[in-house]
């Protein structure tokens, strides 16, 4: 292949491949620096500084949300739509072990009990390596390319401030990557539909009044009725839900007294339910409030609802025109052979708010390589990443914006 000169842009698609492979080394170096100093959600301040020190070495101009969150733009030389990427900044307070599935893993995190166990770490090296190729080639950018870094995407604190930050903005299409342990390493998943589940939080309070062990009778007690509410959640979404559209229930906190001879004044039920049809998600909500409201009453309990007691975040459906587009793109890059095939995940994802505003696309990078040992559960103290082939996830960001 003739040389071509990389600055003025003169390049076919198929070289843009050649472009991130020169930025692979930097990802990874990256990728490293921000695994070795996760920070929770709502705390990303030294991951901020690290974000901000790259961004102003490419000379991209940027905002600073409310909290640690983060809008670069970069501004085509040719007048087009305005997209979007996203990737998410936050750690997990999970503590990390030294060895992933097979060996001592090559970076470890630096700070005790919090780690990078979802791969958001890759998720903003990938971004900045993407930023680098399109400012390599910004006179092949059509229109506006808006790189969001978002705060506190696990416990949803930041989206709110950035969906308010970009209201002014008018944008046209969106793209974002997770990487996947469930999907090998070198492939890559874009395909429309749903992909990531909508989450409905259950937070649930049953009131009732204390009293002696020896004389329930002179009690309310919460806890029966709190007991004839989970077994009716179980039944009532085999019998009540779409058979065709799967909502998963997982009740994972009971909490209710102190002591085994006082008959407590409140119970506590925590737990999340997971869909991927809107539909369903509200029917759900319906039914898991109509249950607990009448069994509290027909046993003279009150209910009230905690705050996340609600649906947040929605599933992640991909747009079919964008998804297929990026396909598309990432074959021409890269070739049919990256791209792989995987299930939707019932994990959520705050893309969705994103996709409220305009249509996109949420891809999945696979980090899977049981010779490197990488392929554990995220959110588990053995998840790892298989750095070799972050460069596809550069390819398809690329792709996004300039095919």
């Amino acid at each position: 292949m003739q040389q071509k000169d990389l600055a003025f842009g003169n390049i076919e698609s198929s070289d843009i491949k050649d472009i991130a492979l020169q930025y692979q080394d930097y990802v990874v170096k990256m990728r490293r620096e921000f695994h070795e100093y996760p920070e929770v959600s709502g705390r990303e301040f030294h991951t901020r500084e690290v974000l901000c020190r790259e961004l102003n070495d490419m000379g991209v101009p940027y905002r600073l949300l409310d909290g640690t969150g983060i809008v670069a733009v970069i501004a085509g030389e040719k007048p087009g739509k305005t997209r979007l990427l996203r990737a998410d900044i936050d750690a997990l307070p999970v503590m990390e072990e030294m060895e992933n599935l097979k060996k001592k893993r090559d970076v470890i995190s630096g700070i005790p009990g919090v780690s990078h166990a979802c791969g958001h770490d890759a998720h903003m090296a990938v971004l900045l390596g993407t930023m680098r190729v399109l400012l390599k080639v910004s006179d092949r950018i059509e229109g506006t390319v808006y790189c969001c870094f978002e705060e506190g995407e696990e416990t949803n604190c930041g989206i709110e401030t950035m969906m308010k930050a970009l209201e002014e903005v008018t944008i046209d299409e969106c793209f974002a990557l997770h990487v996947l342990a469930g999907l090998d390493s070198g492939k890559i998943n874009v395909v429309p539909g749903p992909r990531m589940a909508g989450c409905l939080g259950i937070g649930i309070y049953l009131h009732g009044r204390s009293g002696h062990g020896s004389r329930p009778d002179q009690a309310i007690s919460p806890i029966i009725p709190m007991a004839h509410i989970i077994t009716q959640y179980n039944s009532a979404f085999m019998n009540q839900l779409n058979v065709g559209e799967t909502v998963t229930l997982g009740l994972g906190k009971v909490v209710s007294g102190e002591a085994t001879n006082v008959i407590p004044d409140q119970a506590y039920l925590g737990g999340t339910a997971r869909f991927f049809d809107p539909q369903e998600g509200r029917k759900a909500l319906a039914i898991i409030n109509r249950i607990a409201e009448n069994t509290a009453e027909s046993h003279n309990c009150t209910v009230t609802y905690e705050s996340r007691h609600c649906i947040s975040p929605d599933a992640v459906v991909n747009d079919a025109n964008v998804a297929t587009r990026v396909q598309k793109g990432i074959t021409a890059v890269c070739g049919e052979e990256v791209l792989g095939d995987c299930e939707r995940w019932y994990a959520s994802e705050t893309f969705s708010f994103y996709l409220k505003k305009c249509p996109g696309a949420l891809g999945f990078l696979g980090i899977r390589n049981e010779e490197y040992g990488s392929g554990a559960p995220h959110h588990n103290g053995k998840f790892d990443i298989d750095e070799s082939n972050l460069y596809l996830g550069v390819c398809a960001e690329a792709a996004f914006v300039l095919l």
